[in-house]
């Protein structure tokens, strides 16, 4: 007479365990990848902040030595984006822009900048189709 074996009625979870632990070290070995960004000293200003109507808006930055770039859809405020001229802009924007006419579209410049260069690239924008064109800054430093 043979003996029937019982049903095992456990989960193996071992391995689940072990695709969590890959996925653990992937992420961790991607997050430091994510925070480069173009390095912008903005200037201070009391203002409100902006609803945020659109999840990707069209941020231009410019940094000090007057390099311009261009992204859209990055929700780090860090991230570089592309790097464009000014006369490469109005191109790149306008294809943007008529695909989607209802982007918002901001400005990120160093505070360090002469104004002529962030008018120039206003006006770039606008006649790549922006309506309107705003500036970002950062709020002023409350000294106690």
């Amino acid at each position: 007479m043979a003996t029937r074996r019982k049903p095992m009625s456990e989960i193996n979870v071992v391995p689940y365990i072990d695709v969590m632990l890959v996925l653990l070290v992937i992420f961790m070995a991607t997050a430091p990848l994510l925070t480069q960004g173009v390095v912008v000293d903005l200037p201070e200003a009391p203002s409100e902040p902006v609803e945020e109507t659109v999840d990707d808006p069209l941020v231009v930055s410019m940094r000090k030595d007057g390099a311009i770039f261009m992204n859209l859809g990055m929700q780090d405020a860090d991230d570089e984006g592309t790097r464009v001229t000014v006369y490469s802009l109005q191109e790149q924007a306008g294809k943007i822009l008529r695909a989607r006419s209802d982007v918002p579209v901001y400005i990120k410049a160093d505070h360090t900048l002469n104004y002529g260069q962030v008018v120039a690239v206003m006006t770039v924008l606008q006649k790549a189709g922006a309506a309107s064109v705003g500036l970002i800054t950062d709020p002023p430093q409350i000294e106690s």
